[in-house]
């Protein structure tokens, strides 16, 4: 079987989806690996290297889209502006693609159907489930750790203030006020980053378990005024709420957000679009010189003007939607969703061939499109199909 690694296109994105090390498993395993010509060298990882691991570098992306079984991706299939070609039209029927799509996202739509409409097989990494079985395949778990701790360094990059506490020949400067709505792998990350850097942190999730964790890192847990029995879903994830229920959730919240200096915003349903907690007449009230990260932005976002793909001030707030936080951090997040992506392949690929069995809980979850049908249950309750 080929895998073809091409070049990410996405602007500003340095990640790869595999790295000389894991291209080197892949070889001893019996893959051919096609790698697009200087594919990593924004993460530091170079073409000698890839070499040496047994890859075959090629320089047109097109080559590596028509000899591959398996395409393996960072982000999802773009316009490449240079071939003058959506990386979708440059697939073929019944080519596997390995990466993150979400979606369920409004915005990932089209190209959805046009995957669907083009037969390729699609598995998203963001339905990968958190069991146990599938941890060392969790590349949305290893991205998520990534973006909350660069998250928060970026929103304090923002600030106008000092996050800790300052003592100064003119007087005492307070701490930084830090709030995490959505206390998962990031929200937790980004919680344990903003108190090493010495600010006063809150926390708000609709689990108890989550918002103990939260507690356990010293942050002040805010209550959502949620019932348990409508908050968790199976696995442990965060459920989707009812409309009135989640008006209750924005006016406990309220308060707080507004008195906040940061607010990190990570709070997601699996494979649907991401709730709307802070609306824009939140946004009104809060601080001027506030800053919202919004890490859900690939789900549609937390907060209802976050800019998709960019930062923007609206009312004195910066509001910061960059889509691919993890990519800031490149080095580190490659070898992170390299090692869960070779796992993932390892799982799916025996003797040879992909085995999809579609009552596979991992499976399930993270096929896309297959056979020129649209199966990914989030999708197609966004797309009101």
């Amino acid at each position: 079987m080929i895998i073809g690694i091409p070049k990410e296109i996405m602007h500003d994105e340095a990640r790869v989806a595999a790295t000389p090390e894991t291209v080197g498993k892949f070889v001893v395993d019996g893959f051919e690996v096609l790698v697009e010509r200087h594919a990593g060298e924004g993460a530091l990882y170079h073409d000698e290297d890839y070499l040496k691991n047994g890859a075959k570098l090629v320089d047109d992306p097109q080559e590596i889209y028509d000899r591959a079984e398996l395409i393996l991706k960072v982000k999802e299939p773009l316009m490449n502006e240079q071939k003058g070609k959506h990386e979708v039209d440059m697939m073929h029927k019944g080519q596997v693609l390995i990466t993150f799509i979400h979606p369920a996202s409004p915005v990932n739509h089209e190209m959805v159907r046009r995957m669907t409409e083009r037969g390729i097989t699609a598995i998203t990494l963001d339905g990968i489930p958190r069991i146990s079985r599938a941890q060392n395949m969790d590349a949305l778990t290893s991205m998520s750790t990534c973006a909350g701790y660069k998250g928060i360094l970026m929103a304090a990059n923002m600030m106008t203030t000092f996050v800790p506490q300052m003592f100064t020949a003119v007087g005492q400067i307070k701490p930084a006020k830090v709030m995490v709505i959505g206390v998962g792998v990031a929200g937790l990350q980004a919680l344990a980053t903003a108190k090493r850097l010495g600010a006063i942190t809150y926390a708000a999730d609709i689990r108890p378990m989550a918002s103990e964790n939260a507690g356990s890192l010293g942050a002040k847990v805010v209550d959502t005024h949620v019932p348990a029995e409508l908050a968790i879903a199976e696995g442990g994830y965060a459920k989707r709420l009812p409309a009135d229920v989640l008006i209750q959730e924005r006016e406990a919240l309220e308060h707080t957000i507004q008195d906040m200096d940061i607010v990190f915003c990570s709070a997601l349903i699996p494979g649907k679009v991401a709730p709307i907690i802070i609306t824009e007449e939140m946004v009104k009230g809060m601080k001027k010189g506030a800053v919202i990260v919004d890490i859900s932005i690939d789900q549609g976002g937390n907060c209802e003007l976050t800019p998709k793909g960019g930062i923007e001030k609206k009312y004195g707030v910066t509001l910061m939607g960059v889509k691919n936080i993890p990519g800031l951090l490149p080095t580190s997040s490659t070898w992170m969703f390299s090692n869960n992506m070779y796992n993932l392949v390892k799982y799916l690929v025996k003797d040879g061939q992909f085995v999809l069995d579609r009552e596979d809980d991992i499976v399930r979850s993270a096929l896309v499109c297959i056979d020129g049908q649209l199966v990914h249950q989030g999708a197609r309750e966004a797309m009101g199909l």
